[in-house]
């Protein structure tokens, strides 16, 4: 039986032709390789599996977090202020929804963010509309 993790991770993996129309779609998201068109300073919403949390010692309390969608990744910044607001969501999010305002320096695009929502409930729907499938696998 495959774990919830490895499931999300097949399916995210997948080209978006062939991934089932189950596949749950966060709303009024930016897919991150769009994140080109957007001017500077402008206020997107994006959302991705969290591939990697960062808080660098030398980087006064600045949280840098890594968010993967079906076509790209995209670097989030959090300041601590937001942090202190969205704790729970930035320390255990295993999918999560950014708002924030696009900052473009030295060729890198970041998404600086104003809010944080945890959105892993949608993983663990995804896991249970698949769960007979999974089972029917199983010998």
């Amino acid at each position: 039986m495959l774990a919830p993790q490895s499931l999300c991770s097949t399916f995210v993996l997948m080209e978006p032709a062939t991934r089932p129309p189950d596949w749950p779609r966060p709303p009024a998201c930016l897919p991150h390789h769009l994140l080109h068109l957007p001017p500077e300073g402008a206020r997107v919403a994006v959302a991705g599996l969290v591939l990697v949390r960062q808080r660098p010692g030398t980087a006064k309390g600045v949280i840098f977090v890594t968010l993967e969608d079906e076509f790209s990744t995209c670097n989030v910044v959090i300041w601590q202020a937001i942090y202190q607001r969205f704790r729970r969501a930035v320390i255990a999010g295993r999918l999560l929804r950014v708002t924030g305002r696009v900052q473009r320096q030295s060729g890198v695009t970041h998404v600086v963010a104003e809010t944080v929502e945890d959105l892993s409930h949608m993983l663990d729907d995804l896991v249970r509309l698949h769960e007979p499938t999974r089972a029917a696998d199983q010998p």
